[in-house]
């Protein structure tokens, strides 16, 4: 047996297995984030006519990410991410008939912001978190690379539909449409009828106005950081590899209804190089 070439081959077979630059998508789910909802309407106007309330969830938030990652054997690696996350829940108005307290319209709201791809209708919070991560390698063993590693997060967080931002967006246009549900006749079959136009034509100016409202406010802004543990897999020659990432982050602002698990899964492929 030609030990050289033996050890040669192994030599080749270790360096092929890992690549000096990778870039790769991943599903992302955050785990244990819970978002407190409300136990009654709040009210929203100042005669109290009109009452916000909405619900929570509670476990998983869904999502997806990117990395770019580069291998600098054999001291350190280096992983940029950027996840994007989203937790749905429910909201409605409640607009109660002054003359009739026991006649109340409810208004589901329905939200898209700026065609945010986790679908339609009900409103959702939604995190992004940009990760940049020194990692170390636990051994050196080819086609199998773990890690244990940690770094700075950007966090980026939505608004929550509350009683304080509802408020904000309630004028002179809402109110009149307000007013013709508060006024609506049970027992007239025309009053039914406007109610129900008015109802929907409500539904949809405070779409549009949480939307404009959202676009002005921003996102909340923080920094906070995270340890992460780690595996990255790459067949000699061929420039696909898969990866795993479990996070824990640590700090971050969020919103006072959002209980923050800070627990996140990476789990993707990519175009290893």
């Amino acid at each position: 047996m030609n030990i050289k070439a033996l050890v040669a081959a192994g030599a080749l077979l270790a360096t092929q297995s890992f690549a000096i630059i990778g870039i790769g998508g991943h599903y992302a789910p955050g785990f244990g984030t819970k978002m407190e909802g409300m136990s009654e309407p709040a009210p929203v106007t100042e005669d109290k006519t009109v009452s916000i309330m909405h619900n929570g969830f509670d476990g998983t938030m869904q999502g997806f990410g990117f990395k770019l990652w580069i291998d600098l054997l054999p001291i350190i690696d280096i992983e940029a991410t950027m996840n994007f996350q989203m937790g749905s829940y429910d909201a409605s108005l409640f607009v109660v008939n002054p003359n009739d307290p026991s006649i109340v319209t409810e208004v589901p709201l329905e939200i898209e912001l700026g065609g945010t791809p986790f679908g339609k209708a009900n409103p959702k919070f939604v995190a992004m978190t940009g990760d940049l991560s020194i990692t170390y390698p636990i051994t050196f063993l080819p086609i199998i690379r773990p890690y244990i590693g940690g770094g700075l997060s950007y966090h980026l967080n939505s608004f929550v539909l509350n009683q304080k931002f509802v408020s904000s967006v309630i004028d002179g246009t809402t109110q009149e449409m307000i007013t013709v549900l508060a006024q609506v006749d049970p027992t007239d079959p025309n009053s039914i009828a406007v109610a129900e136009e008015k109802t929907k034509q409500l539904g949809e100016t405070m779409k549009q106005k949480v939307q404009d409202a959202a676009l002005d406010e921003g996102l909340k802004k923080s920094l906070g950081g995270h340890i992460l543990v780690g595996v990255r897999a790459k067949l000699p020659i061929i420039p696909i590899a898969a990866y795993g990432n479990f996070k824990y982050y640590i700090g971050g602002d969020y919103p006072s209804e959002i209980d923050a698990g800070n627990m996140t899964v990476e789990l993707g492929v990519g175009l290893a190089i």
